[in-house]
């Protein structure tokens, strides 16, 4: 069969400039104006508009203002952060272009799947995305997972003259075919949009978060009926007992904790993706915080991915090959005999490949994969030279097989594991067995080379298993691909952090365990397993689950899913990485899916929750730690928000509780204050606190965002500190300026007490802002400076708090006076108890968790 040479590449820019890029056609965004109206009419705002056209109808156009203000913050700081999260979103799409493998002008190039035209020949190998509707003309076992078009989970068998889909995935076999439309012509733009308008479902984290929202507000707004009605009780006029009871409400409901928590999260999402760590679903952010095991590939993610040949075993010696990158040039040593074989040996290889070296800006560089440019490079260097026309049949990898074969002039050609090939030959030499397992040893991938005479007569008939047998074995091909200079460094991370870390591989149990000692993965204790694991998966998850870590070899993708099963099974959150396109079950099934972007499929990488730009280990690692401090720090904040809170219900709380004989110490316009003057800034600066040295050290403690601990440091100490000062700095003020129990205390004298309530929590949320950064060391143990953002954001406070109490007709609005300059002596007291208490709590906690620690180590 006659290969087509394809396109010239004048023909193909003259149909690209008429026909335009092979992108679907993008839906116009909402209009910006649509989503900032959205957000004034979400559930939440439409009962604050009720409130504010109350207060205003019912006389008190101050609180209609306080309450307006909450809303518009409310509604720019979110839709801000939504065009924000959009903006990242496309950024983020844009660093994983998709190439496709093209014949023009007679040569097999990558091109951008944007410049794809009519009458383009494509070469499909399995992993493949079919970026464009095309027809085969050259089909190899070729079976394709429509599910993305057509819904069905089953992979589809294809032959030659069918139509392949734009969107679709090469599951197994190769094949060229050739391009019928493009861009918006083709079948999958028909359904662009409602794929596009699926919506995913909430996450764990949101989840949380809505919850923790939901028993805020409803303690909100009993509060608000339960002091509405107080005020009745006490002689308020039933209007202003409601709008009481509804400024209390409204106050007191946290209406920018949501967008801080998406801001905390987004921001952490593209810090990863600055670090080469694609975050393809926000919450997975916090999923990778909690990760307790990964599952990681071998080649390319604990090493450089670099491959090449080093030696080849002939029955005749072995021979030497030493070069650079996949250039043609390099010494080759070895027996006269065996040298002579080296060509035959290299271009039965290469043939059983689709992915080639080429040379590309003075620079020969691989198109496919490493393995493939590595045998090509063998060829070159032994003399081969590519024929396009030569006649080929195929029968491509498969996982089960473990080999590909090739049918080139009459001779059959196999190429895979040993042991898979092995068992089809006729006869294997010892010698053959020994340089196995002396090249395994070494930390070598091992690849046979085998093959025999085909009759000519059956040349045209497709290729199946049962051809390959009878073969004759020509050769072992030894690769080394050194491991990354830095991985051990990340394992020994992993460790402090009290994660577990396995390779699984499809490679030798030798050649797996010489890599993983040699990085610091396997200890002398460590587990070797495979090919075939045990058979219980108790068994197994103990293997598994190793001090002293573990190595799967020659792992299939059925064991991938199990392995993810076994350990979720036993309490792990999973991170398993993947390339392939049997890979994505085990990725979808996985806590965290993690995807090469370098060398991955397409289909791995629509599959995974996470995916490495540059396939590193070691980003991995690091996605972990952001996302650790990612959840740390909407911990941070969540306790600032509720300690406010507790100090802001407190004067009402006493108002009610004594019948109006205590004074109200703060108004529902000086909280409402308080929450956009020390709530927002520190809130968001807290939600970028860098991360702490200490995040990787020791297990994640918990992936509850609002436990035990965090209610009640809020709720029973940071909380009541600030509310016990604020209300005897208030009493004292009120004390000193002549007032008793029950008496009316005169307006001059409500305001300067009033303000050193309202400055007393202020002051005492500045000082919040810092003991938040850490949930278990004392604030002056932390680097003042660590946090930029926070500096900036409490000098704000400062600057804010000044203008509420000094500005006149500002006070006069709030109902708060600046306090006397005795009375600042609470502020200051306020701040430095906060510290202290916080500081005690950590080290009661701290003993604790010592003791409990020692207690187990001695059990």
């Amino acid at each position: 069969m006659e290969r087509p040479l394809g396109l010239s590449s004048a023909e193909a820019a003259r149909r690209l400039a008429t026909d335009g890029a092979n992108v679907l056609p993008r839906l116009a965004r909402p209009s910006a104006l649509r989503a900032l109206v959205r957000q004034f009419t979400h559930l939440l705002a439409l009962l604050l508009w009720t409130a504010a056209a109350l207060a205003l109808l019912a006389g008190t156009p101050a609180l209609a203002i306080a309450i307006v203000v909450v809303i518009v913050l409310n509604a720019l700081f979110a839709f801000w952060q939504e065009h924000r999260a959009d903006r990242s979103a496309e950024r983020l799409r844009d660093l994983l272009p998709t190439e496709t493998r093209v014949r023009r002008d007679g040569l097999q190039r990558i091109v951008d799947a944007a410049e794809l035209v009519r009458g383009d020949v494509v070469l499909l190998r399995l992993g493949d995305r079919i970026a464009a509707d095309m027809v085969l003309r050259d089909a190899h076992a070729l079976t394709v997972d429509e599910s993305m078009v057509t819904g069905e989970s089953e992979a589809v068998p294809h032959e030659s003259g069918q139509l392949l889909r734009a969107g679709t995935f090469v599951v197994q076999g190769d094949a060229e075919a050739e391009v019928t439309a493009t861009g918006g012509q083709t079948t999958l733009a028909a359904i662009n949009t409602l794929a596009r308008s699926a919506i995913r479902p909430t996450s764990p984290l949101t989840q949380q978060l809505n919850r923790v929202v939901r028993v805020v507000a409803v303690i909100a707004v009993a509060t608000g009926v339960g002091l509405g009605l107080a005020g009745l009780g006490i002689g308020l006029r039933p209007a202003e007992a409601f709008l009481f009871g509804v400024g209390v409400a409204v106050a007191l409901v946290p209406e920018g904790l949501l967008p801080t928590v998406t801001l905390s999260l987004a921001r952490g999402a593209q810090t990863m993706a600055n670090n080469q760590a694609l975050v393809r679903r926000l919450d997975a952010v916090e999923t990778l915080g909690a990760t307790t095991f990964i599952c990681t590939d071998k080649t390319g993610t604990l090493t450089q991915n670099q491959m090449s040949v080093v030696e080849v075993w002939t029955p005749r010696g072995v021979v030497g090959v030493e070069g650079s990158g996949y250039g043609p040039t390099a010494t080759i040593t070895g027996p006269a005999e065996a040298t002579a074989l080296l060509g035959a040996v290299a271009t039965a290889a290469v043939n059983c490949v689709t992915g080639r070296a080429v040379l590309r800006d003075d620079q020969w560089r691989p198109e496919g994969g490493p393995l493939d440019a590595a045998l090509t490079a063998l060829a070159h260097r032994s003399g081969w030279t590519e024929d396009l026309h030569q006649v080929v049949r195929r029968l491509p990898y498969t996982a089960e097989r473990m080999m590909s074969s090739a049918l080139i002039a009459g001779r059959l050609s196999t190429l895979g594991a040993p042991e898979s090939v092995f068992t089809r030959c006729l006869d294997v030499p010892e010698s053959a067995h020994r340089e196995l397992a002396r090249m395994t040893a070494a930390g070598q991938r091992v690849m046979a080379v085998a093959g025999r005479e085909y009759p000519t007569g059956s040349a045209a008939k497709p290729l199946t298993g049962a051809d390959e047998s009878g073969l004759v074995l020509w050769g072992l091909l030894g690769l080394e691909d050194p491991p990354r200079p830095d991985v051990h460094e990340a394992l020994v991370a992993c460790r402090e952090a009290e994660i577990r870390v396995i390779m699984v591989t499809g490679d030798h149990p030798n050649t797996a365990a010489a890599i993983a000692r040699q990085v610091g993965l396997l200890g002398p204790d460590g587990t070797v397993l495979g090919p075939g694991l045990p058979d219980s998966d108790a068994e197994l998850g103990a293997l598994l689950d190793h001090p002293d870590g573990a190595v799967v070899a020659r792992v299939t993708p059925a064991d991938k899913l199990r392995i993810t099963h076994v350990l979720q099974a036993r309490g792990h959150v999973v991170a398993m990485t993947g390339d392939g396109v049997n890979d994505a079950p085990a990725l979808r099934e996985a806590d965290v899916g993690v995807a090469m972007g370098l060398s991955g499929s397409d289909v791995a990488r629509e599959a995974a929750d996470l995916v490495l730009l540059d396939d590193h280990f070691g980003t991995i690692v690091a996605a972990i730690r952001l996302g650790r401090a990612t959840f740390a720090n909407a911990r941070r904040f969540l306790t600032y928000h509720l300690t406010d809170n507790v100090a802001e219900l407190a004067p009402f709380a006493v108002w009610a509780l004594t019948g109006g004989q205590f004074p109200l110490a703060i108004g529902v316009l000086q909280v409402l204050a308080l929450d956009i003057g020390t709530d927002l800034l520190p809130a968001i600066a807290l939600g970028v606190e860098p991360p702490s040295k200490r995040v990787m050290q020791g297990a994640a403690r918990t992936r509850n965002l609002v436990d035990r601990a965090l209610l009640g440091r809020a709720f029973g100490l940071l909380g009541p500190v600030e509310a016990v000062v604020s209300l005897a700095g208030f009493a004292a003020v009120l004390l000193a300026g002549g007032w008793s129990w029950g008496e009316t205390a005169g307006p001059g004298l409500l305001a300067a007490a009033s303000g050193t309530a309202f400055a007393t929590i202020a002051v005492a949320q500045m000082a919040n802002a810092f003991v938040c950064r850490s949930e278990t060391v004392p604030v002056w143990r932390l680097r003042f400076g660590g946090n930029r953002a926070l500096l900036a954001a409490v000098a704000a406070e400062v600057a804010l708090l000044v203008g509420f109490l000094g500005i006149p007709f500002v006070s006069a609005l709030l109902g708060g006076d600046w306090p006397p300059p005795a009375a600042w002596v609470f502020p200051l007291l306020a701040a430095l108890l906060l510290v202290l208490a916080d500081a005690a709590l950590k080290q009661l906690r701290g003993t604790r968790r010592r003791r409990a620690r020692s207690g187990l180590l001695s059990a």
